[in-house]
């Protein structure tokens, strides 16, 4: 407790990052002599203008009080030195110095942490590709890792809450911001029990610009593998891609349509030889993960009559409308109506685009 208020310290000066504080704290053993050292100029590869900057900004710093801002919050942390730092991100380059966290950290399995990651504007299609593939994982001890920005983060802590498994959610900020702000529920979601939300920021930092792909060394730093949804050529989830491949971790991609500019950044990488992902199985193998999951086939399905399983059938490839279903099926226009709403009140079907129909992963999400 008396060195963790110097960490904290050092982590609420704006002007310096995790890579300072740690070549301080390498150089002098012991973050408490770092934090009071006073001839800084001796140490290798250190800014001078970075160290004077320090030095003046340290000496307006109450320690104690800093310390008890965070305490106050309601915010728990663990200081790189702690032995319960999590060994995977203790191991990146540049590890955070300090890393924030309201939830249950511990009660996620740090042992199998997926990374997932794609574009703030995702598609329909990646969006139900990702739950389709995080839904078979349900119920095991997976833990997923995302951003929790918009798009297909949300989605990826989403599913991975309605299907049972624990989620880490890594901001861009300190906890006194929510960013997005749709996303508050989910932040407290996560908190109460579902995982955890962490963030290397002390809680007055704002959500700024650069913090966000400094924030994507985190994800993939806590994680075995990262699983990218939708990229495109120039976005942060192809920044986390090679932070995944820089630490040494299993870089994993959702195929996509080819006539979507957000999937020029998967196809690079599946070119480059990241490993292709259209089932759970697959990423089981890429990482060497030993997990028994059910497979679930049509005939599997609750209560579903011969012509309902005929449906079903009819929409194994793509959506379709009701005509095309009734060309496939042969039922009448009456009952198949009758048959499609009642597979939608099961949760089996789902409409979209006006008439069209198309399945909804049999995998139970409720």
């Amino acid at each position: 407790m008396t060195k963790s208020k110097y960490w904290i310290a050092f982590s609420s000066i704006e002007e310096i990052d995790s890579s300072f504080i740690q070549r301080l704290y390498n150089y002098f053993g012991d973050i408490e002599e770092a934090f009071n050292a006073n001839k800084l100029s001796d140490i290798d590869g250190l800014s001078v203008k970075k160290a004077e900057k320090f030095l003046r900004l340290r000496d307006k710093i109450d320690v104690d009080k800093t310390f008890e801002e965070v305490v106050n919050r309601g915010i728990k942390y663990l200081t790189f030195d702690d032995d319960n730092y999590p060994q995977m991100l203790r191991n990146i380059e540049n590890p955070p110095s300090v890393l924030y966290y309201k939830g249950d950290l511990f009660s996620c399995n740090l042992n199998k942490t997926l990374a997932v990651v794609g574009s703030r504007k995702a598609t329909s299609y990646a969006k139900e590709a990702l739950r389709q593939i995080i839904g078979e994982f349900q119920n095991t001890d997976i833990c997923i890792v995302s951003g929790l920005a918009s798009g297909i983060d949300t989605t990826a802590h989403l599913a991975a809450l309605d299907n049972g498994l624990k989620t880490i959610g890594v901001i861009a900020s300190g906890f006194d911001f929510t960013y997005p702000a749709a996303n508050k529920d989910l932040y407290k979601r996560i908190e109460n029990g579902c995982g955890a939300v962490v963030t290397e920021y002390y809680p007055t930092f704002e959500p700024l610009k650069f913090r966000f792909p400094q924030r994507n060394r985190i994800v993939s730093g806590l994680s075995y593998g990262t699983l990218v949804a939708e990229a495109s050529l120039k976005s942060g989830a192809l920044i986390t891609s090679n932070l995944t491949l820089e630490q040494g971790r299993e870089l994993m991609c959702i195929p996509g349509l080819i006539t979507n500019p957000n999937t020029q950044g998967i196809y690079k990488l599946l070119k480059n030889g990241a490993t292709l992902v259209t089932c759970a199985d697959d990423i089981l193998e890429a990482l060497d993960w030993e997990i028994k999951i059910e497979q679930k086939s049509l005939f599997d399905l609750p209560e579903l009559s011969e012509d309902e399983k005929l449906i079903y059938e009819a929409l194994e490839i793509e959506e379709k409308c009701v005509d095309e279903i009734q060309s496939y099926t042969k039922l009448s226009i009456d009952n198949l109506l009758m048959y499609l709403t009642m597979m939608e009140l099961k949760g089996i079907i789902k409409q979209v685009d006006g008439d069209r129909y198309k399945r909804v992963n049999p995998v139970n999400c409720s």
